[in-house]
């Protein structure tokens, strides 16, 4: 490892060990190892969305796509033609990732609100595509039967065991992408982020690290649509649409975008408001999530995870007033 402070990570580690045995003990969340299920799903695609947006500086609102051709891909391959599921989800994000190339050359050429509309059209056009390809998708419908993942006769048949599964996936995706980010890797990140024209200026070839940085969101997004698909058996296009875009974007907004911890809070939070905590609000759920994005962006600008720092800033503020 790069200069990573071990001992959040290790503690973060301990947590997921120990959380379904705890549950196990607390009627009152014994349902929560499945919801923590879903967010270690959307951690990988909130991991992937934060380095692109909040260290690369590229808006997107096509992720939902990349979760949805992982998804579908590894359902078409395994319910349809029989084949191993842990080969389709490679292909799922080879796929994913081939896609990404061919959006994301032309679209990172362009900045800001273009970037956020080129990249918003893509994920309306695979979300018609996921609804009108019945013969291969099932349409609006959805498709069933997809088989589940096993490893050498080892069967992920239950929430605990498919709990760990994911939770395997997000620890090591984030260590790599934390290292990632302090390589020159994501120096180099930092500063497109930062200034686009100095970059250059100073050797840096944009393009290629924008690129780069896209397809590896993709990726990620990818191997979650996999992931979802084999957990529930089944998948639909309405997981894909828009709204859950939007969801991503509030996810890494209130976790804190310029944080990879942020990324994992953010989706353990939305997850948790989604499933368990705003029930009762039915179809007015849209509109506390507009809520919470405007309050985050006025009074928690760096997300949930610049708490701390602005808590000793007024702490050290009442001690030097005395």
């Amino acid at each position: 490892m790069l200069r990573i402070r071990k001992l959040p990570i290790i503690i973060f580690a301990l947590f997921i060990i120990v959380f379904p045995r705890v549950s196990r003990l607390i009627p009152a969340i014994q349902n929560y190892p499945d919801l923590m299920i879903f967010a270690g799903i959307y951690s990988l695609i909130t991991i992937g969305l934060s380095l692109l947006m909040g260290y690369a500086g590229q808006i997107s609102l096509g992720q939902a796509a990349f979760y949805g051709i992982g998804a579908y891909v590894s359902a078409i391959l395994t319910a349809t033609y029989g084949l191993n599921p842990w080969f389709c989800m490679v292909i799922g994000m080879i796929v994913a990732a081939i896609v990404a190339v061919l959006v994301g050359v032309p679209s990172l050429k362009l900045k800001g609100h273009y970037l956020a509309m080129a990249t918003l059209a893509f994920g309306i056009i695979v979300f018609i595509i996921f609804n009108e390809e019945v013969e291969w998708t099932g349409g609006p419908d959805g498709m069933s039967g997809i088989p589940g993942l096993s490893l050498f006769g080892f069967a992920f048949d239950s929430v605990e065991k498919y709990y760990y599964l994911v939770w395997f996936f997000v620890f090591s995706v984030f260590v790599f992408t934390i290292n990632v980010i302090q390589s020159r890797t994501g120096r180099a990140l930092r500063a497109i982020h930062s200034s686009e024209a100095a970059s250059s200026a100073m050797g840096i070839n944009v393009s290629r690290f924008k690129v780069v940085v896209f397809v590896y969101s993709a990726i990620l997004a990818s191997l979650a649509g996999s992931l979802y698909a084999y957990y529930l058996n089944f998948i639909n296009p309405s997981t894909f649409d828009l709204f859950f875009s939007i969801k991503l974007l509030i996810m890494i907004a209130l976790g804190g975008m310029h944080d990879i911890w942020g990324a994992i809070i953010g989706a353990f939070l939305i997850t948790f408001l989604s499933f368990e905590w705003l029930h009762f609000f039915e179809e007015f759920e849209v509109i506390v999530y507009g809520v919470i994005l405007l309050l985050v962006i006025i009074f928690l600008p760096q997300g949930m995870v610049g708490i701390p720092k602005i808590l000793k800033g007024l702490f050290n503020k009442k001690v030097s007033n005395g």
